[in-house]
């Protein structure tokens, strides 16, 4: 007779983010789940950077996996609190992170690209 035991379950997502200094502009890119539990690492990030007041502010998404409400929320807020003088660019163009921002009806509040090269070509 075996033993029965509990499921595995998958431990909570991870989210990676990276700095690059891409004159004008500072690149945070993100890999993994940008969720309720992954959000308040992007929002200190951010917070750190915009300190220096950067002129142009990229939040790459391209590596985002699972964007849940959370993950929005912050987005939306780097959008709105910028210090003067920093515009945020958005880059997302999969599914797992265009769909919820459209879903939402935030694509016409967030800067949206489709490319890092197109965030950071933008004027």
């Amino acid at each position: 007779m075996s033993e029965l035991t509990d499921p595995v379950i998958d431990p909570p997502g991870s989210l990676s983010i990276e700095r690059a200094d891409r004159s004008p502009a500072a690149v945070l890119a993100l890999n993994g789940d940008l969720d309720l539990g992954t959000a308040p690492k992007l929002t200190a990030a951010v917070a750190e950077t915009v300190t220096g007041k950067p002129p142009v502010l990229v939040l790459d998404l391209t590596g985002v996996d699972f964007l849940a409400s959370a993950g929005l929320t912050v987005l939306l807020a780097a959008c709105r609190e910028a210090p003067e003088g920093t515009r945020v660019r958005i880059v997302a163009s999969g599914r797992a992170t265009l769909r919820p921002i459209q879903l939402t009806g935030l694509e016409q509040s967030l800067p949206l690209y489709r490319t890092l090269d197109e965030a950071l070509a933008a004027e």
